[in-house]
């Protein structure tokens, strides 16, 4: 007998002596299983896809992360916090 076999036995067996109120989390969990088997990976051309219309990296701005502060003060209206100033609004 090969191993896939006695495992798929050994399964059956141990599915047996389940309760029968652990039996929906079990074909709950089979089911998953098996949705996890089929699914779809995404493929590398959706991800490129997604990259570039999200624009990563395209950023003018360099070493942001050595300026966050500074820029954060330029962005944010010490009195009314984040929103637009007075000669933007509408």
């Amino acid at each position: 007998m090969d191993i896939l076999t006695t495992n798929r036995e050994q399964i059956i067996e141990s599915i047996k002596t389940l309760p029968e109120e652990s039996l929906m989390e079990l074909t709950n969990f089979v089911d998953y299983l098996r949705h996890k088997a089929t699914e779809k990976q995404p493929s590398k051309s959706s991800a490129n896809f997604l990259l570039s219309v999200a624009s990563l990296g395209n950023s003018a701005e360099k070493d942001v992360s050595e300026r966050d502060e500074e820029i954060l003060a330029n962005e944010v209206d010490p009195i009314r916090g984040w929103g637009l100033s007075l000669d933007e609004q509408v």
